[in-house]
């Protein structure tokens, strides 16, 4: 084949999967959309004290709720059994139960939703041959980390039935950093699908850009830890902790090392301090990439993160302030995925955008 032919094959080839890489790029990112939605309204299904109430994990059949009085009365009869409606609610109504019931039921019925959403297009791209290689290979990933989360988010359900009163933190954690690593997959995967900017980005910058989003994660879970022991209703001052900068009592729990995900003043500490360290990043970031090429993606991309970083922390410590408002923990929970979304898109980006195309 000749030098003029090669060039108008691979030509033909890349007008061909245009098109089909633009479809692929909007399913992730509609699923990864879809995903963010999820963890909202799960954050407001443990604002609103409603996790616990479905005791039951039917995969198929819990797709419909209680359609008539007899089968609300079985669910409410249902739910009277676990401590948390002795011990906390013993007063609810059956409207009230409805309520919190309907409010775990929409949080499950998204979750049912997206796994359609994500596996007949997966099908169908996998069938069409849209999913080779590396992008192949990162749709697993996320595929795998889709099919745990049901499976740990009934372990973490299950965590509040016997003996507590709400579900474990640890599994709560647990199950929201899967959730936010699938997100973070398929925007990876869905950025890896834009066209390249062949910029040159030093590798300090890749790597800054990388420990950011990885900062971002730990976060996540940090924040997890922290709804789960309810630790930001405590010590509602910024900047200091009964006033002090590092508060008195941290480690208190036995063996010390629980600490980090046991006790509540530890947990409040390090989710303080971890957010200083990122906006730190973040803006250090921002001010190298931006001396070294202020107009290129990549230094729009990282200023775009730190006034993203520096909004965030003022809504955690509005939160705080407040002594965390529904209104203000969705707000900051929302905000918290925005920035998982930037954080990991642009740290795609920037590794894409350094290498020769």
């Amino acid at each position: 084949m000749s030098a003029a032919n090669s060039v108008a094959a691979v030509t033909g080839r890349s007008s061909r999967a245009a098109p089909r890489d633009a479809a692929v790029r909007f399913w992730l990112w509609a699923v990864a959309a879809l995903i963010f939605a999820m963890v909202i309204v799960g954050g407001a299904t443990r604002l609103t004290e409603s996790g616990l109430s479905i005791t039951q994990w039917r995969p198929i059949t819990g797709v419909i709720p209680p359609l008539s009085g007899e089968d609300w009365q079985a669910e409410f009869a249902r739910y009277k059994l676990i401590p948390q409606y002795s011990k906390l609610f013993p007063d609810m109504t059956l409207d009230g139960f409805k309520s919190i019931f309907l409010w775990e039921w929409s949080h499950r019925l998204l979750a049912r939703l997206i796994g359609l959403a994500f596996v007949l297009p997966a099908l169908w791209f996998w069938w069409a041959g849209a999913l080779k290689g590396a992008l192949g290979r990162q749709v697993i990933i996320a595929t795998g980390l889709l099919a745990l989360e049901p499976i740990v988010g009934w372990w973490m359900v299950a965590s509040g039935l016997s003996e507590r009163t709400e579900v474990s933190q640890v599994r709560l954690a647990i199950h929201l950093l899967i959730a936010s690593a699938t997100f973070a997959a398929l925007v990876y995967a869905a950025t890896g699908l834009r066209p390249r900017h062949n910029e040159v980005a030093p590798p300090r910058l890749v790597l800054t850009a990388r420990l950011i989003a990885l900062a971002v994660f730990c976060q996540l879970g940090l924040g997890a830890l922290v709804a789960g022991l309810r630790a930001g209703l405590i010590y509602n001052t910024w900047p200091l902790m009964n006033g002090a900068i590092v508060p008195n009592g941290l480690f208190a729990a036995s063996p010390w090392w629980s600490s980090f995900a046991n006790d509540i003043v530890t947990v409040q500490f390090d989710h303080r301090l971890l957010a200083y360290v990122i906006v730190a990043m973040a803006l250090w970031h921002a001010l190298d990439a931006s001396r070294l090429a202020p107009s290129n993606a990549t230094a729009r991309r990282a200023r775009v993160f730190a006034g993203l970083a520096v909004a965030q922390a003022a809504l955690g410590v509005t939160a705080l302030l407040l002594v965390v408002p529904i209104w203000a923990a969705l707000l900051h929970q929302a905000f918290a995925m925005l920035l998982l979304g930037m954080a990991v898109a642009h740290a795609r980006a920037s590794a894409r955008d350094a290498r020769p195309a």
